[in-house]
């Protein structure tokens, strides 16, 4: 069966911020029928889904659920909030897209895990930035070996989103104990791209400062010094609190080559010279946005929900990646909170017997 061809499958929003900017339309644009959207506050939930055509709007999923017959949820919600809403779809036999951070530490997220599996969902995190090509090229670049051995990496990022006070941001983001922080709103991007591209954390080494005139809140900023399993050493280091434009650095250098992103456009240079990486048919998008990589995350649900091999070829980001994800969030909170320590993944989390 074709799953473009397949009939829409119905599906909820939870969440009336990214949610309606960026879920909803992805999720119509991939295929799926958005039955209702639901939220924590009933007028503005109503309000917000007149706006975007929803014709139903609910403060509780289960209600959702029983009264729309959805067969996908949709998460956009603050990331304290996450297992009661995955474990309440995942219930009901709803296959879940879960935003990340995912959870407010790995056990948490382990416990999700399980329930998906033994419900037999499909069960995807919110990481549509694997689908940017010039992330998935660099993470070709280096698994077909066109670099030679991998030997480090750097991914750098200096942004203003919160540099001033009064920025208007979600209030979750500043506050710890609803699973807030740059690391977690943005680092679970840099993480989920290490993993996915390069390789498995083995250590870090981190801290957490905040860079903005801000105190007693959540970091805006991490700077972590890492080692892979497979030998590789590197450096994240983000900060949404530096003044000026944003710049970013990032780079894989290996024993017969490097691969760099430069003004988006993925390049390797090795001994026959410098050269772009052309974008494959199968990579590319209807432009460079952050929407355009969510539809084809939403894409590629639903071909997994209908039993069809996605045909862009990148893996996709499951609940397994969102426990791995958390893994290192927490090594790296546990680093931070010792002084820049290093913390060894493998003693953190060791394999049971």
């Amino acid at each position: 069966m074709n799953g473009a061809l397949a009939p829409k499958l119905p599906a909820l929003v939870v969440g009336t911020g990214f949610g309606c900017k960026v879920h909803l339309p992805a999720l119509r644009a991939g295929g799926f029928e958005v039955v209702g959207l639901v939220g924590a506050d009933a007028e503005r939930t109503k309000r917000r889904a007149d706006a975007n055509g929803v014709s139903c709007a609910f403060i509780d999923l289960d209600d959702a659920i029983t009264r729309t017959h959805a067969k996908v949820v949709s998460l956009a919600t603050p990331p304290h909030t996450h297992a009661a809403l995955v474990n309440i779809a995942i219930a009901r036999g709803c296959h879940v897209l879960c935003e990340k951070p995912f959870a407010k530490g790995a056990a948490e997220a382990r416990s999700m895990l399980a329930a998906a599996e033994r419900a037999a969902v499909v069960h995807l995190i919110g990481h549509e930035f694997r689908w940017m090509p010039e992330r998935a090229l660099i993470g070709r670049a280096v698994s077909s070996g066109a670099i030679g051995e991998p030997r480090l990496m750097t991914l750098l990022h200096y942004m203003p989103l919160v540099a001033s006070p009064e920025a208007k941001m979600p209030q979750w983001w500043f506050d710890a104990d609803a699973g807030g922080g740059w690391l977690g709103a943005s680092g679970s991007h840099a993480i989920d791209q290490v993993r996915s591209s390069v390789g498995e954390f083995a250590s870090v080494s981190a801290a957490l400062p905040i860079v903005s005139a801000r105190g007693g809140v959540a970091e805006d900023t991490y700077v972590v010094r890492f080692q892979l399993t497979n030998g590789v050493e590197g450096v994240l280091q983000q900060t949404a609190g530096a003044w000026g434009p944003a710049s970013s650095v990032t780079l894989v250098a290996g024993t017969k080559g490097t691969v760099w992103v430069e003004n988006g456009v993925a390049k390797i240079a090795d001994s026959s010279g410098t050269r772009d990486l052309p974008i494959p048919p199968e990579l590319a998008l209807q432009s460079p946005s952050a929407l355009a990589a969510f539809t084809r995350l939403c894409e590629a649900m639903r071909d997994a929900i209908n039993g069809v091999a996605s045909s862009s070829g990148v893996p996709l980001p499951t609940f397994a990646d969102g426990v791995a994800g958390m893994e290192v969030i927490d090594a790296i909170r546990e680093s931070a909170a010792k002084n820049g320590a290093l913390v060894s993944l493998s003693q953190r989390n060791p394999v049971a017997p």
